[in-house]
């Protein structure tokens, strides 16, 4: 696999979407899924259904290390095979480092890498979740379930290649506004 191989997407809404200049500038081929409809969970299923290629997706809600493109693509080329978290909380990822996680552990999809037709299995399990239509579009959530039963790790990237930026969630404006990565470097 090299860097063509794989495909990026990144969810967005044309309400409140964040300037993705920078992003487009970054990635080449970028695709961006708008949410015309406001309805934040059909656009990330869009995401996952978007292509059967190994694919990196994005919310637009990101600050992205310098070099990222390269950084990325370098990494997924060495772990094709792997789901990819470039994205956590967690703060034993200052002191651990890289390391494969329970599937069950999934946490947040800023920017997650999925291999060659996962996205759209993903997708189906989502479609069928009794979770499905819970408020706050609790994809995450369901996406460690599918990890958990099909038995499927992770590897939780770190220090991680992109943060979230400090903002009010579109989603449910209750959350913190301070979901940031404990490990992620602008400058890695």
């Amino acid at each position: 696999m090299d860097a063509s191989d794989i495909s990026f997407v990144v969810m967005t809404t044309d309400v409140f979407g964040h300037d993705l200049t920078g992003m487009k500038e970054e990635i080449p081929g970028l695709a961006v899924l708008v949410d015309h409809e406001h309805d934040a969970m059909k656009n990330f299923l869009r995401s996952l259904n978007y292509t059967e290629r190994p694919c990196v997706h994005l919310e637009d809600d990101i600050i992205m290390c310098d070099n990222f493109y390269e950084r990325i693509t370098g990494i997924i080329c060495q772990h094709s095979e792997d789901v990819i978290q470039f994205f956590s909380p967690w703060k034993k990822d200052v002191t651990i480092g890289t390391r494969y996680m329970a599937g069950r552990e999934f946490l947040f999809t800023l920017c997650f890498y999925l291999p060659a037709g996962v996205g759209p299995k993903i997708a189906e399990y989502i479609e069928g979740h009794k979770r499905r239509h819970d408020f706050g579009a609790p994809w995450d959530f369901i996406m460690a379930d599918y990890f958990k039963e099909h038995k499927i790790k992770y590897l939780n990237w770190c220090p991680n290649l992109v943060d979230h930026k400090v903002c009010t969630s579109r989603i449910d404006t209750k959350r913190s506004r301070y979901r940031v990565s404990t490990s992620f470097k602008q400058h890695q």
